[in-house]
């Protein structure tokens, strides 16, 4: 099934057990998580598509279990409600790229290089991938729905503003960045979010060369300080 397919993908942003106990397994055991992550898996990729298509208030569990080709009932073995399922799908989907943000944002090396790179991270793992339908949900749905927004802000963009405010706050003390962006991470983001708003209006009469955008972007930005 479609949703199945999709689930495939978004292993790769799954996060990772923390941990595994140690010891024998019991014999099935391995089969039987194995079976129990795949159906978690497919009610997300189906939740993502039902989310997508109809918003949050309109989507119901009972599509979201036909689309993962599993029981209603199912789906409350892994997730309690439509709120937590919404949740859980962000954390799935973006929370290990938040993780890679924040880690980018330790690297010592000048601003205007490490900017290319978030922007290249940005295009390949959110623009040109589903993660981007996910922020373009939170973007229509969250001023309806402000427990989903709260979430959104303290697992995601709470998250990447402050690595992205030490980062830029270490740039300005070496002359790479203007006090303004430290004040004002928001402006670094700012083209990624045109982009996926522009995608879902406005590009079928007129695309967006998003990586060309982005470049321009930054080459604004820091257009005259040490490089």
């Amino acid at each position: 099934m479609m949703a199945k397919r999709r689930a495939r993908a978004l292993r790769s942003a799954s996060p990772r057990k923390a941990g595994r106990r140690e010891g024998i397994a019991r014999p099935g055991a391995g089969r039987r998580q194995a079976r129990g992550a795949g159906r978690r898996e497919a009610i997300l990729a189906a939740a993502l598509d039902e989310f997508s298509e109809r918003g949050f208030a309109a989507a119901r569990l009972d599509d979201v279990a036909r689309r993962a080709g599993v029981a209603k009932g199912t789906i409350y073995l892994y997730f309690s409600d439509k709120e937590t399922l919404f949740q859980e799908l962000i954390r799935a989907m973006l929370a290990p790229l938040v993780g890679a943000l924040e880690a980018m944002g330790g690297v010592d090396m000048p601003l205007p290089a490490l900017a290319e790179h978030m922007a290249d991270l940005f295009v390949r793992e959110i623009y040109e991938t589903r993660r981007k339908d996910v922020i373009r949900l939170m973007i229509s749905e969250g001023r309806r729905f402000p427990k989903l927004a709260e979430f959104y802000y303290r697992e995601v963009l709470g998250r990447v503003i402050a690595a992205m405010r030490a980062t830029l706050r270490r740039a300005a003390d070496r002359g790479e960045a203007p006090e303004a962006l430290v004040q004002f991470p928001q402006i670094i983001v700012a083209p990624g979010l045109v982009a996926i708003v522009w995608s879902g209006l406005f590009d079928r009469y007129e695309p967006l060369d998003v990586r060309a955008m982005m470049k321009a972007h930054i080459e604004l930005l820091f257009a005259g300080r040490p490089q």
